[in-house]
């Protein structure tokens, strides 16, 4: 979830402006690049609770530890609540205190892997002053939602009162989940719509393999992938598997339309965020905004509002592929692997549209629907997903290989998706696998993820 708006700060004079914010995101293939961000659970060594906001274990102190190694505070209404680089990097926090990790833009997934290996180590090394730990899972293992704190950010406040409007999970997906997500780029409206499309479709596949969320208050959930199956039942009018996307006629201006019909969060003003939870972004072009009533909204203005819809796949002036549980340092680097060989490389991107371009718009909700229980196991057109995976999985590695993006030693990116295809191979999820643990060597006891599967 994204900080304080970013943008110009002068009127909007023409509902133009507002398609040409997403257009403004082409650039030439020389120049793109792949961000990666990803999520992870801190809690304290002696108890395995959430980290408060205050306290000598608290994430306050996380942030200002973290500043030895360069990062500069962002802080809001006086109190820290992220962390900025010059490189474009950020650390900031999810609404419980989930750390995140959003990277720098980077041309090579070499570079991404080194990127988290050193923020690993950068937190692990404050950790280790403060005697907490950090998870990579989907979903709170252990804590109910009802113990976990809250950040002292004024967007989540506004969310925290609208989410249970909506739906019955939306306080489960801010305060109880943690995703990895890669964001990319594209050279024109055609690609964007091709890589969309496609993303869309496999964002089932991705889900599937990075499950890893199985557990709910320290017991099996049911499902595979909880954090998943939270996303279906958060907010309707924001999330899920837009079908336009597929329609003849899909670009930025329908882009457009669709989040001028997701109904506002806030406003964003002079440091602090006012509730216009459900009004109309249109009203707004009108002057005619409750919550500001007169007053013509900014492109900072589109730009924050453009953060509040939360499908599978999102375009800003990038594309966010949204679809996977956190998980550990392997799979963070896995995730863009898998994104950038399937759509960086045009042979690549063919042969994906042509593994799903004859879907079916109920197929698709199908898939998104059963996955997060039954994952690789999911059926599908007389197969399961997991067969699907491992034709996603080939394509992504013939494309890594042509791109020929080499490190110091020679390899290319392709071993990024051995994990994968170990998943894949195996038919065995990252969840089945924790489960397992649970049943045998646990004996029914969920505290020892947090020892076992600690960063």
């Amino acid at each position: 979830m994204s900080g304080a708006p970013q943008g110009s700060s002068e009127p909007i004079a023409d509902r133009r402006q507002l398609v040409e914010y997403f257009a403004s995101g082409c650039k030439p293939k020389a120049d793109w690049r792949i961000g990666t961000e990803h999520e992870k659970f801190a809690y304290r060594l002696s108890d395995l609770r959430p980290l408060e906001y205050e306290g000598d274990q608290g994430i306050r102190a996380l942030l200002a530890g973290l500043t030895r190694f360069g990062w500069e505070l962002v802080t809001e209404n006086g109190k820290p609540i992220a962390l900025s680089r010059a490189d474009g990097a950020a650390v900031s926090l999810e609404p419980a205190g989930q750390v995140e990790l959003s990277g720098a833009p980077l041309k090579t997934i070499h570079q991404t892997c080194n990127e988290v290996s050193e923020h690993l180590k950068q937190v692990k090394a404050v950790a280790r002053d403060l005697k907490i730990g950090f998870l990579g899972l989907g979903y709170q293992p252990k804590w109910p939602r009802g113990e976990m704190p809250w950040m002292p950010k004024g967007r989540y406040k506004i969310m925290r009162a609208y989410m249970p409007k909506k739906g019955k999970l939306g306080l489960d997906m801010m305060q109880s989940t943690c995703t990895v997500q890669v964001n990319l780029d594209f050279d024109s409206e055609a690609t964007m719509v091709r890589m969309f499309r496609v993303s869309l479709a496999l964002q089932p596949v991705a889900t599937a393999l990075f499950a890893n969320s199985p557990f709910k208050e320290g017991k099996p959930s049911g499902f595979l992938s909880y954090r998943g199956h939270i996303w279906t039942d958060t907010d309707p009018d924001r999330c899920g598997l837009p079908p336009f996307v597929f329609e003849d006629g899909f670009g930025f201006e329908r882009w457009t339309d669709y989040l001028l019909d997701v109904p506002m969060y806030f406003v964003y003003r002079d440091g602090q965020y006012i509730d216009a939870a459900g009004q109309s972004f249109r009203d707004f072009l009108k002057g005619k905004l409750p919550a500001r009533p007169g007053e013509i909204p900014t492109i900072a203005d589109w730009a924050a509002h453009t953060t509040t819809a939360f499908p599978e796949v999102r375009l800003k002036k990038y594309l966010e592929m949204r679809g996977a549980d956190g998980g550990p340092w392997a799979r963070l680097c896995a995730l863009p692997a898998l994104w950038v060989g399937l759509l960086y490389d045009g042979v690549a991107l063919d042969a994906a549209w042509d593994l799903v371009k004859d879907w079916t718009a109920e197929e698709r909700e199908h898939l998104r629907a059963e996955v997060p229980r039954t994952a690789l196991k999911t059926p599908f057109r007389g197969r399961i997903v997991g067969d699907i995976a491992l034709d996603a999985l080939e394509i992504a590695h013939a494309g890594l290989a042509r791109r020929a993006a080499l490190d110091f030693f020679g390899f290319d990116e392709t071993h990024f998706l051995t994990p994968l295809f170990q998943i894949a191979e195996s038919g065995l999820t990252p969840a089945e696998e924790l489960l397992r643990a649970y049943e045998r060597r646990w004996k029914g006891n969920v505290d020892p993820v947090f020892k076992e599967y600690a960063y």
